[in-house]
C-alpha cells in the first residue's frame, strides 16, 4: 500500500530529457554531486548490494545522532525527506484536521492531502519573506499538521527559531509542527529547531542529503522526532532497509571534515555575483540563503523559463502567488555564466509588462548572517 499512496501524494513533474550541453538549474540539484569520499564508500559498498547490510544503517543514525547530540531512538531514516514529508501529512491530518503550510512554498505535502481529506490553509509569507505564524494560527483552529520549511523554497528565507516556538506554543492541541530543514546548510545565522524536539515538543524535523550533500539521486534523509511521533510515520509506510551505497555515502559526508563549510562558501560565492548581476540588469530577487533564488522577470514567467530552454538552458518553475518569478537553481559557475548571458538575450527581446507584485519585493542586497485558500484546493504547480 506504501507505493500506491506515495504515488498519489508526489508531484507531478514534467519528465525530461535535457539534450546534449544542456545547462539544468530547474531543481535545486547540487552539480558538485557527492564528495570524493561518497563516491569513494558507494563504489567499496556496491559489490555487497546483495545484502541489507542493517548495520550500515546503525552506523550512520549513531554518526548523527553523536553530532547533533540526540538520542538515536529519536531518529528515523529514509530515502531523502518527502516519504516522512508525506507520511505527516497523512498521520496528522484528516477531512476534520487542516494542513497549513506559507505561500508560496513547497507543494508537496499538500498533495497528500488527496489521500488523508484535509482541507489545505496556504497563509502568505510576511514582508521579510518569513512564515506568518499569527496568521497560519489565525487560518486554521482546526489544524493539524503545522508545515513550516525554512530556509523556505521557493523564496530562500529564513522564520526565525523564536516565531517557531511561538507556533509550538500557540498551536491547537494535539496538531504537530513539521520543520523542513533541507536547506540550512546553505544559510547564515539559520538556528535549527532540533532543540525543540530534543525538549519534547510536538515537532518533528526534516533532514535529506539530497542538496548540499548533492546525494538527490542516490535519496537519503531523516526525520527526527520523538519516539510517539515517529511510531505514527512507521504506521503509514513501515520501515525497510535504504540502499547501502545511499547509507554509505551518507555516513561518509557526515564524517567530512569541511564538506559542509567549503560547499556553503562556494554556493555563497556564486550566487552572490549571479544575484549582483542581476541587480545591475534591474531585476529584483527575493534575498535568499540557499542554492536557489527567485527573480521577477517582469513579465509573465512561464514565456522565459520557455525562452530559456529554447536556448538549451534549463530553469525553475513558478508559483501562482508570484506569476512574474521563477526560481533559478545555482549551478556551477561556467553554468551560472550561461545563465546571465542567455537570460541577458531573452530579456533584451521581452515586452515588460505590468503586475502585481508581492509588497515586499526587494532588490538584491548583500548575505545577511493575506491571502488564505480554505477551500481545500492547491494551486496547480
Amino acid at each position: 500500500m506504501t507505493e500506491p499512496m506515495l504515488a498519489a501524494a508526489a508531484i507531478n513533474r514534467e519528465r525530461k530529457k535535457f539534450p546534449p550541453g544542456a545547462v539544468v538549474i530547474d531543481a535545486n540539484e547540487n552539480p558538485l554531486g557527492p564528495c570524493d569520499a561518497a563516491q569513494a564508500a558507494v563504489v567499496s559498498l556496491a559489490p555487497q548490494g546483495g545484502r541489507y547490510s542493517y548495520w550500515l544503517t546503525d552506523e550512520l543514525v549513531d554518526t548523527f545522532a553523536e553530532q547533533q547530540g540526540l538520542k538515536r531512538e529519536y531518529i528515523r531514516t529514509f530515502p531523502g525527506s518527502s516519504e516522512p514529508l508525506h507520511y505527516s501529512v497523512l498521520s496528522f491530518t484528516s477531512p476534520t484536521r487542516s494542513y497549513v503550510a506559507g505561500d508560496p512554498g513547497y507543494e508537496s505535502g499538500g498533495k497528500a492531502t488527496k489521500i488523508s481529506g484535509a482541507r489545505i490553509v496556504n497563509v502568505p509569507l510576511t514582508k521579510s519573506y518569513a512564515h506568518d505564524v499569527p496568521a497560519m494560527l489565525a487560518a486554521a483552529p482546526d489544524a493539524g499538521l503545522f508545515y513550516v520549511c525554512t530556509p523556505n523554497n521557493p523564496s530562500g528565507t529564513l522564520t526565525r527559531h523564536a516565531d517557531i516556538e511561538q507556533l509550538v506554543a500557540k498551536k491547537p492541541k494535539g496538531s504537530v509542527v513539521l520543520v523542513d530543514e533541507a536547506y540550512i546548510h546553505f544559510a547564515d545565522g539559520a538556528d535549527s529547531v532540533l532543540d525543540l524536539v530534543k525538549a519534547d515538543q510536538d515537532v518533528i524535523v526534516l533532514r535529506t542529503f539530497s542538496k548540499i550533500y548533492g546525494m538527490a539521486g542516490l535519496r537519503c534523509g531523516f526525520a527526527v522526532a520523538r519516539p510517539d511521533l515517529l511510531q505514527k510515520l512507521e504506521n503509514c509506510g513501515g520501515w525497510s532497509a535504504l540502499p547501502i551505497t545511499a547509507v554509505a555515502a551518507a555516513t561518509a559526508s557526515l564524517k567530512h571534515e569541511h564538506l559542509l563549510a567549503d560547499r556553503k562558501l562556494l554556493n555563497t560565492t556564486i550566487r552572490q555575483k549571479t544575484l549582483d548581476w542581476l541587480s545591475r540588469q534591474g531585476y529584483a530577487c527575493v534575498p535568499s540563503q540557499t542554492n536557489f533564488f527567485m527573480v521577477d522577470t517582469k513579465r509573465p514567467a512561464r514565456e522565459v523559463i520557455d525562452a530559456m530552454a529554447a536556448k538549451n538552458v534549463f530553469i525553475g518553475r513558478i508559483w501562482p502567488a508570484w506569476p512574474t518569478h521563477t526560481r533559478i537553481s545555482v549551478g556551477t559557475q561556467p553554468e551560472m555564466d550561461a545563465f546571465m548571458s542567455t537570460f541577458d538575450a531573452v530579456m533584451k527581446n521581452a515586452k515588460t509588462v505590468s503586475y502585481a507584485l508581492p509588497s515586499s519585493a526587494l532588490r538584491v542586497p548583500r548575505p545577511r548572517s493575506g491571502r488564505i485558500y480554505a477551500d481545500g484546493q492547491l494551486l496547480p504547480t
